[in-house]
Parts: C-alpha cells; structure tokens; sequence
C-alpha cells in the first residue's frame, strides 16, 4: 500500500515507518524538518520526505504534497504538539489545538478534492478524551470530557470523521506509550537508572498504556484490515497505578522506586500540563478485545523488560 504519513518522524514513527516498510508499504513523510534530515532516525533511505508544516494551510497547496496525496492508498495522521511537555500558557493551548484541528481539517480537504482519495485514515486521538477519574472505568462509549483536553480530542475526531464518504476513518485514542528512547518512560529511566526513581504525585491515579511495538503493530493492522472503523481505545489490557508502574520499573532496573515526585514540582514545571500525569484515568480496549486484537505486551512488567532491554532503541 502506498502511504503518505503526518507525524510518524519521532518517537512513534522511528518504529512505525521501518515497520511499515517491512510489511511492503511505501512511505511517503510530511514533516517540518527538511527532506533531507537524518535526525529522525528513520534508518531505510528509501522513505519519502516532503517538508512542510502540516498545519500551515499553505502547505497544502504545495503540487508536491498533492501529488503525493493523490497517490496515497492510505493515510496516518499522528500530527500534534506534545501535551505535557510546557506550560500550558494561552500560546501553547492555541499550538495544542492548531497542530491537531487545523492539520487535521487541511488534510480531510484536500483529500476530499482529489478524484480517487485514500480508501482509509487513520487518525490520532488521546485518553484525555474521557477525563480523569480516580475510580471510573472508560470504553469506546464513554463520552467525552468537558474540560479542554477532553474537547480538544472530541473536535481532533470530528474533523477526522468529516473525511469524505468512502474513506474508512479509525480514530486512536492512545495512551502513555510505553518506548526507552522518548516518552513518559524515556524522562523517567535515566532518574530510575541512578535510584532516585518513584511514582509521581500520589501514586494511586490509574495510568493507561501501551507499548509502541503494539501501537505501531494496531496501526499497521488499521490500514489494511477493513474490519477496523470507528475509535478504538489504543491501550494495553491492564491499567495500572503510577504505584505499580514504578515499582514495576524499578524492578526490572534492579533498582529502588521509593522517592516520589511532589504534585507542586511537577505543578510548577507544567502548569495546567501537569494534569496529564498527575490525574489518570482507567481505559480499556473493549473494541480492540472484541476484534481479536493480539497485544505483545499485555502485561507492564513484560512491557518495560521489552522497552529496557539491550536491544531496545
């Protein structure tokens, strides 16, 4: 299948492309850094790279990038400004919503436009659809939040539903992925790695994960299997407290998890952006159980043993 790819060149995407390549799909990549750029790491030099800012309506009116949509089969958008990497000042939260909606809209348009468009999307979502909750359970049904991650996620899948009829849309509500190299996981290990590592904030809130060889393996899967429509719940089976991940974490390193991370330093680092990590909620991947979806790594002891390990990225 031939591909054409929104933000597949970092920490996803350093795994998603090469997988993709194995499975015998052409890759096509939008991205900000120039065509040019090693520093994605993507490895296999036979992947396509157009530069362009995907939320920059202009770029969509690039002959190059048309014509590379135009040859596309399918599509993955997993465009969007990291959520808790700043403060949330009014600049960032306008950066959060333009990098997802506006990229997302642009894309749904000028596939609407083409004579034959892709036959299918697969587009990004997050759990910060649902809220949080420190005893609530979510599925696929469970409606959205009210607050702006929440409504940030709703019109993120709205405009990806407005994709015109005949394209299959399947929309990805990830959680934490699990990945050495970048990530939750990849700011916590080297802090575990010299045993000052623990859980953050209370330790009770409920995270739920996924490890990227999964994330990339559901992707992967979306494309080509007609089955998948609809917003799936892309996390592993079995949330589990910061508590646990970090004792979890910890013992795999062979290290202690005992020193938590104070609510008001993250609070202080983060701002409003703190509430990703130090609120969680419970998600489940019903949809996903349903199909038959085999995870690797249900499990997050065997999760983060795969993440950490010498061959790990």
């Amino acid at each position: 299948m031939r591909l054409f790819l929104l933000g597949c060149t970092g920490f996803i995407g350093r795994e998603l492309v090469p997988l993709l390549q194995r499975e015998g799909h052409s890759c096509t990549l939008l991205s900000r850094q120039p065509a040019s750029s090693s520093a994605s790491g993507l490895g296999p030099p036979d992947v396509a790279r157009l530069q362009g800012d995907p939320a920059e309506p202009a770029t969509w009116r690039r002959p190059e990038v048309l014509e590379a949509l135009a040859a596309a089969e399918g599509v993955v958008n997993l465009a969007g400004e990291p959520i808790a990497d700043h403060r949330w000042t009014p600049q960032h939260r306008q950066r959060l919503l333009d990098s997802r909606l506006v990229t997302t809209t642009e894309l749904v348009e000028a596939m609407g436009h083409l004579g034959t468009p892709p036959r299918v999307l697969v587009n990004g979502s997050a759990v910060g659809y649902y809220g949080t909750s420190p005893s609530g359970s979510f599925t696929e049904a469970s409606p959205p939040a009210a607050d702006f991650l929440g409504q940030l996620c709703a019109q993120w899948e709205a405009a990806a539903d407005r994709a015109a009829v005949g394209i299959r849309v399947v929309k990805l509500r990830i959680g934490i992925v699990l990945g050495a190299d970048g990530g939750a996981l990849g700011k916590m290990l080297p802090v575990f790695r010299t045993g000052f590592g623990g859980p953050v904030g209370s330790g009770r809130q409920w995270m739920s994960w996924i490890e990227r060889t999964d994330l990339c393996r559901l992707i992967a899967a979306a494309l080509v299997d007609p089955a998948y429509v609809g917003a799936y719940n892309a996390v592993a089976p079995t949330p589990v407290t910061m508590q646990s991940f970090a004792t979890s974490l910890g013992d795999v390193l062979g290290r202690p998890s005992l020193l938590p991370v104070p609510a008001p330093v993250l609070q202080l680092m983060l701002g409003d952006g703190a509430k990703v990590v130090l609120e969680g909620q419970h998600v489940v991947p019903e949809r996903l159980q349903q199909q038959g979806f085999s995870f690797h790594y249900p499990d997050v002891a065997a999760a983060l043993a795969a993440a950490t390990s010498p061959g790990s990225r």
